[in-house]
């Protein structure tokens, strides 16, 4: 161990000696003649000033792993050039393992490591060197940093630090498949000899596998093999180094590698001939067989689908596989029936459902078998004729008159007879009754439409003799309808009359609703009753569409001089024969205001909101019909103050009115002159307008106006007369003619222009009228 240290170290000492040499040698500098280190002083003199040179001495420094010799290690020496060989120097030594791994002869300079050391747990060290004056403790040298280096040997054998290994392949999988590659790791120097290098080889598995001995990959080494045959290998792997050379370091691992399954085997039935007995009272779904092919593969491999490929079987058996247990499932898909067919032969097909096109060289990968199947004779209940029975019969009609008949037989080959019945636990049973004998059904008792439009019942039928074998059907009856209901208004949402309603103008559309059916209540037609007056206040409209129109036949409601009309409706229909009618309505007079086409009634909305008792609106009520009375009272003066001041076309009024609720007082489209009017009364013609007609048509409509003042009042027209080329100059002709101005945005400012609004609304409700 010894002899390589000492080769390395032979050039490191002769080049210090050679330093040696250099460094006296240049103490010895010419004095006479300056030289460029030199300057020369005033004196004469001359100073010489030396260039500093490197002090240390020394080279990277290695000492070998896992020494044991009974002797402490020579790693190397330390010396600087100002050490004359005196003793006068001390060294120190510090740093990694200073002290106590490696120490130094303080006169020499000569490092030993004194403990064996491990490369792998620590690779070099860093140390730090210092020479002082043993005299002056004064440093001769800086402090400067060298390293050891721990040399390698090949102390470690390679390991796999994650083994054992499980691994798979394919069966039947072709030579030089990979299968797994496994790696193994040395400690070792990599850089430093073959410590590291390893060599991968096969201790056990062969001859089915192989391994790459520089990669580690396995392969495998035998075609065709055979999952069914055997499924599990065990396969050792050595690692060696030093590149597997006499004396290297091996470990070993272990691989246990599994077949995995491919679909290389068909499906086999055992046998090719299958036999069932089943009774014909068998249900409907209900499994009758079941058979099963046989797949050595594995999982989705041995999938199979069972088919039955002759229509013989499809049509009356269908076949299903058990994802379970692999079996296919045959089961009942129509009713059997002995007297018809007495056996069933099946042909049933199992396929595998993954065939793998690599091995279809090994045959079709399907196997069929048959499956013969015997129907057995039971005694069975009887059979009705149809599976459901829709009978009807006219509501009202006696009781004991005949619905309908059902029927049914004994379908076994004796065919004995059938005794029927209806279903005891029915609510429906009380309404009907059945002949025992000949199935006749007939009602008990009158039946009503409106009350049961339809009656569901159901019939059993036994065998006489043997009630334990019976059958039942449902059975539907539809009731007819006749014309039995008269029809009546609908009352779907209380009618409201605006106090600024006007003649022509349509209050409500009703219509009419009847218990009758389609066929008999589709028409109906409307009128006010003729035995009664005419109504000063409504009339009605027939629209000729199963609607009639309310229509207001006066101006001026008020809801404080009468809040609710009555209006009675005869209404009939179009059946046969026609039944008749009358209903009442109950009209609500409200003030409304203008939302587009829903009207409000100001004063519910009011009242309601203010949540009043009926008492508290009683006295407010009573309050302002005493104001209105004393106000009424003391404002009954005269008009027309003198008949001075009567000019033409010019009406003075003295009135302040009732304030800005008062819109009964006067009417401002009577000041209109009749060319004006005439576009309100279309029943007056322009050609024929009369002054005098005209002025006392407006006094009897005043005389009929029930919500004008209980006073006298004077209403001027002053006419202008026609025919005038410049036309008429008058404000109050201006009513009669469209605005284009819309005032529509009224209704947004607040309750303050509410009155604003109304009154211009009047008036273009005038000009549209």
């Amino acid at each position: 161990m010894r002899i390589p240290m000492t080769c390395c170290l032979c050039p490191f000492l002769v080049c210090l000696c050679f330093i040696q040499r250099c460094y006296g040698a240049s103490h010895h500098v010419p004095t006479k003649v300056p030289s460029k280190n030199q300057t020369k002083l005033a004196n004469g003199e001359t100073e010489v000033h030396h260039r500093p040179k490197r002090g240390w001495i020394w080279n990277q420094f290695f000492v070998l792993e896992e020494h044991i010799g009974p002797d402490a290690q020579y790693v190397g020496k330390l010396h600087s050039n100002s050490d004359k060989g005196d003793g006068s120097v001390r060294y120190i030594l510090s740093g990694e393992g200073a002290g106590t791994i490696f120490i130094i002869d303080e006169v020499t300079g000569d490092i030993h490591a004194t403990k064996s050391l491990d490369r792998e747990r620590k690779a070099h060290y860093v140390l730090h060197a210092q020479a002082l004056d043993r005299n002056t403790e004064e440093a001769l040298e800086p402090k400067s940093e060298f390293i050891i280096k721990v040399q390698d040997i090949n102390d470690n054998a390679p390991k796999f630090p994650d083994g054992p290994f499980e691994a798979t392949v394919p069966e039947m999988s072709e030579v030089g498949t990979s299968v797994l590659q496994v790696t193994a790791t040395d400690s070792d120097d990599p850089t430093y000899g073959n410590s590291a290098k390893i060599v991968y080889s096969i201790l056990q598995g062969q001859p089915y596998f192989s391994v790459d001995p520089k990669t580690g990959i396995i392969r495998t080494a035998l075609p065709n093999m055979d999952r069914e045959a055997r499924e599990h290998y065990t396969v050792v792997i050595q690692a060696k180094d030093m590149a597997g050379q006499v004396g290297g370091l091996s470990g070993s691992t272990t691989i246990n590698i599994t077949l995995t399954d491919v679909n290389d085997n068909p499906p086999k039935f055992p046998q090719k001939n299958y036999q069932v007995l089943v009774l014909e009272s068998a249900e409907v779904g209900t499994p009758v067989g079941k058979l099963k092919a046989n797949d050595d593969d594995l999982g989705t491999n041995a999938d199979i689908k069972y088919t039955i490929i002759n229509s013989e079987g499809a049509n009356m058996f269908s076949i299903a596989t058990n994802r379970d247990t692999k079996e296919g499932i045959v089961s009942l898909k129509k009713p059997l029936n002995y007297e018809r067919k007495k056996t069933y032969t099946l042909h049933i097909e199992g396929l595998n459902t993954h065939a793998d096109p690599r091995f279809t060289y090994l045959g079709p990968f399907k196997d069929t078998a048959t499956l013969k199947i015997s129907v057995g004779d039971v005694d069975e209940a009887p059979v009705f004729s149809m599976d459901y029975y829709i009978l009807d019969v006219y509501e009202n009609s006696p009781s004991g008159t005949e619905v309908g008949t059902v029927t049914a037989r004994d379908p076994d080959g004796d065919n004995k007879p059938v005794r029927y019945e209806l279903d005891g636990k029915e609510e429906e049973e009380s309404y009907f009754r059945i002949d025992a004998k000949s199935g006749v059904i007939r009602t008990t008792q009158p039946l009503d439409r409106e009350d049961t439009p339809w009656h569901n019942i159901t019939v059993v039928a036994s065998e006489v003799g043997n009630p334990v074998l019976f059958s039942h059907v449902p059975v539907t009856v539809q009731v007819l309808d006749t014309n039995d209901n008269p029809p009546e208004v609908a009352a779907d949402e209380e009618v409201i009359v605006c106090e600024s309603s006007r003649p022509g103008q349509v209050i409500q559309t009703v219509r009419a609703v009847d218990k009758d059916d389609f066929a008999n209540g589709q028409r109906f037609s409307f009128a006010l009753p003729s035995q009664l007056p005419v109504n000063p206040n409504f009339t009605l409209k027939d629209n000729e569409d199963s609607t009639a129109s309310i229509i207001a036949r006066r101006r001026r409601f008020s809801h404080l001089t009468q809040e609710l009309y009555e209006l009675p409706i005869v209404v009939w229909d179009g059946g046969e024969p026609s039944l008749t009618g009358t209903s009442t309505l109950t009209l609500r007079v409200c003030p409304c205001q203008r939302h587009g086409r829903i009207r409000m009634c100001q004063g519910e909305a009011f009242l309601s909101s203010a949540g009043l008792s009926t008492g508290a609106l009683i006295a407010i009520l009573l309050c302002i019909i005493i104001l209105l009375g004393e106000l009424g009272r003391s404002k009954k003066e005269p008009l027309i103050i003198s008949e001075e001041d009567i000019r033409e076309n010019v009406v003075t009024y003295d009135d302040e009115g009732g304030g800005e609720e008062d819109t009964e007082a006067f009417d401002i489209v009577a000041l209109r002159n009749p060319a004006a009017a005439e576009e309100l009364n279309p029943s007056v013609e322009l050609d024929e307008v009369d002054v005098h007609k005209f002025i006392k048509q407006r006094l009897v409509e005043a005389d009929m106006d029930a919500s004008m003042p209980p006073y006298d009042s004077l209403q001027t027209y002053a006419y202008e007369g026609q025919g005038s080329p410049a036309g008429t100059i008058s404000p109050l002709d201006s009513l009669g003619v469209q605005s284009e101005q819309e005032y529509n945005y009224l209704d947004d400012w607040g309750p303050e222009f509410q009155k604003l609004a109304e009154l211009y609304g009047e008036a273009e409700s005038d000009v549209t009228t």
